[in-house]
């Protein structure tokens, strides 16, 4: 049985003072980082440069792969990428009803985990690419269960 595989993209940008852009979603009362699931005959570099324009109606160029997690317990894999916003000016759409910049030690507490430490990573780690297995729930779950 041949085995299927989702594959997330998603942006980490951070604006001068060194704080990450996140988004509110309009499905549920989470935030996030610009990003989604890579769409047939995209490569992640182009994903996520159309997810973070999707989400934000910003135009983002990738500084560099920041890191690859696998969520085996979702037959998952995510790429993180650092980027930088090259033009543009954030606009809500039916995607986002809310984004902002957000210091390292105030993301709002109903931020995805699994993005809160891939955020974390990229802080502490420097220009190390991150290899990393993702385990648990996912953040709809935890909503839905009252957790997030």
């Amino acid at each position: 049985m041949k085995s299927t595989f989702t594959i997330g993209v998603f942006g980490i940008i951070r604006d001068e003072q060194n704080r990450v852009l996140l988004c509110l979603r309009n499905d549920y009362d989470l935030w996030n980082l610009p990003g989604g699931t890579l769409e047939q005959g995209e490569s992640p570099w182009q994903g996520v440069i159309r997810e973070v324009k999707e989400e934000t109606w910003l135009d983002a160029e990738i500084i560099r792969l920041a890191g690859v997690y696998n969520k085996v317990d979702k037959n998952e894999i995510v790429f993180s990428f650092e980027c930088k916003i090259i033009s543009g000016i954030i606009t809500l759409n039916e995607e986002a009803r809310d984004i902002q910049y957000f210091s390292l030690h105030d993301i709002p507490r109903n931020t995805s985990p699994n993005q809160v430490e891939r955020i974390k990573d990229l802080f502490e780690q420097g220009n190390e690419v991150i290899m990393k297995i993702q385990t648990g729930k996912s953040s709809i779950e935890l909503i839905k269960e009252g957790k997030l």
